[in-house]
């Protein structure tokens, strides 16, 4: 029997597979046939410890739109809150089903699950990744600017789980990715030095800003870090996405967020509410993104 592909990193993918999935995303947003049901008859079972609004309806919209369906676990309701062996539900759900998406905490949790299933798995996001998101952010950048490579991002606030995986595209579609972050708040360096040339470091989110053709953030305070939140709107003060850093830009440079956004904290409302914003043209597009990586990784 065939190991299944899995979809735990951006790394998974070469190059060329990322850019068939981006182009074959914009092909199902472009032309809907609803007598295309690839799936018919696939189960996804979709294993949520965090909370979601994109990635599940996005899954489980995507599924019944290729004919197939999704079965929303949550660990409350599941052994897998109780200690089951995560080798042992691996081994137990790929039995019954024919993809497993997880968004969790550990990201070992995901590898793990890979590693013991016979089903393809998907990481929907975890404390280290987040790649589905970054397919719908390319996606979108094809979509309004065309080809990515040899272009400048600039990707300014946390160095966080987003910001890993916008380093491992920049990787994938050969982008040069500005970090601007407040100290100690940088990626980890593993993921900077397996980057190289792609990545510079700045202090500035001015001077990360310059050149880019899209300028991305995240929140300065993500979920399971809320008793940080005063001390991360002291140090992240100075890394807001406001008009001032979208000047430093190229002029038609475009604004991307993976929501949700706390607009007077990482981004004032003038910028996400602006004309160079695409964050829901963003939001649909991981509807669209998880519809192809679910046709490549089960057709």
């Amino acid at each position: 029997m065939m190991k299944p592909r899995h979809f735990t990193s951006l790394l998974d993918l070469s190059s060329e597979e990322l850019k068939q999935i981006i182009t074959r995303a914009i092909e199902l947003k472009n032309k809907r046939d609803p007598n295309y049901q690839p799936l018919k008859g696939q189960i996804l079972a979709m294993i949520f410890e965090k909370s979601s609004t994109r990635t599940r309806i996005s899954f489980e919209a995507g599924m019944v739109h290729f004919g197939g369906s999704a079965l929303f676990l949550s660990p409350r309701d599941t052994q897998l809150g109780r200690g089951e062996p995560l080798q042992d539900s691996a081994k137990v759900i790929s039995s019954m089903v024919d993809c497993i998406m997880l968004r969790t905490n550990k990201h070992e949790t995901v590898t793990t699950f890979a590693q013991h299933s016979s089903v393809p798995v998907i990481n929907g996001l975890t404390d280290e990744q987040h790649p589905c998101q970054l397919l719908a952010d390319m996606q979108t950048f094809f979509e309004y600017r065309g080809d990515i490579k040899g272009k400048t991002v600039a990707w300014i606030g946390d160095g966080n789980n987003m910001c890993n995986s916008y380093i491992h595209a920049a990787m994938q579609l050969d982008f040069t990715l500005n970090i601007a972050c407040p100290p100690g708040y940088f990626p980890q360096q593993a993921y900077i030095e397996t980057a190289g040339k792609h990545v510079k470091l700045f202090d500035s989110a001015i001077e990360a800003a310059k050149d880019s053709a899209l300028i991305a953030t995240d929140v300065w305070t993500s979920m399971g870090q809320e008793d940080e939140q005063a001390i991360r709107e002291l140090a992240f003060r100075d890394y807001q996405i406001n008009s001032a850093i979208m000047s430093a830009a190229q002029s038609d440079a475009l604004f991307m967020h993976c929501l949700p956004a706390h607009r007077g904290e990482e981004v004032t409302s003038e910028v996400i509410d602006g004309s160079q914003s695409v964050v829901f043209p963003e939001a649909e597009n991981r509807l669209h993104a998880q519809k192809a990586l679910l046709e490549f990784l089960l057709c």
